[in-house]
């Protein structure tokens, strides 16, 4: 009897690998964000409230002369808080704790030392939240991106070749992973002469998952 012969495809499933990719640029900030604050005390509440508003209008007075637009200076927070000391497990009154914080935006980083001391000069004797920040990240961020497929692509090729895999070039998929928006922090205490202030650089990064057949 005759049988016909039936060529039988063997049928390799689809493998798949993912690999995450990295990508960073570092960027010098383009402005800072900064909270200048009044900190007054006294045993009745009247005499701290009008010290700090008296100091802190010197304060906002000598950064709008320093060139700073009115419109870059906010009030941050105002708060009155009475004082107590603990002795012998007792509660005591100390009178109240004015603090009056204006937050400050400057477009021209490399005068921040100057402007706090500037603002410490006329009364401010505290400065925190430092923000140095990128007002156009955009671009930065395509470039990360594009660094962080290239990296992906590496990834997936050193292993497809340490494994000996007949790795696809293209991949079958691509997941952009949610990015932070880059904010470098910095706090610091008041002191005397010319402050010296480090921006530094911002990292702004990327990352990618993507998913490659062999």
């Amino acid at each position: 009897m005759y049988y016909a012969q039936v060529n039988q495809l063997t049928h390799h499933p689809s493998r798949t690998m993912i690999v995450i990719g990295n990508g960073q640029i570092m960027a010098t900030p383009s402005s800072v964000q900064l909270q200048i604050e009044v900190q007054t005390q006294g045993n009745h509440v009247q005499g701290p409230q009008q010290e700090n508003a008296a100091i802190m209008n010197e304060v906002m007075q000598s950064l709008i002369a320093f060139g700073i637009p009115r419109e870059q200076i906010q009030t941050a927070s105002y708060t009155i808080t009475p004082l107590y000391n603990f002795e012998d497990g007792k509660q005591i009154f100390n009178g109240y704790e004015v603090v009056n914080a204006i937050s400050v935006n400057v477009s021209d980083t490399n005068d921040l030392g100057l402007i706090i001391d500037t603002a410490v000069e006329n009364g401010a004797n505290r400065i925190t939240n430092i923000q140095f920040k990128m007002d156009h990240t955009d671009a930065y961020y395509q470039q990360a991106l594009s660094l962080a497929l290239q990296n992906a692509q590496l990834k997936a090729k050193t292993i497809a070749e340490t494994m000996h895999l007949p790795l696809q070039p293209l991949p079958v998929e691509i997941v952009e992973e949610q990015a932070n928006t880059p904010i470098l922090y910095r706090s610091m205490t008041v002191s005397s002469g010319i402050t010296p202030i480090e921006q530094g650089q911002i990292a702004i990064d990327a990352t990618v998952r993507v998913k490659f057949q062999y």
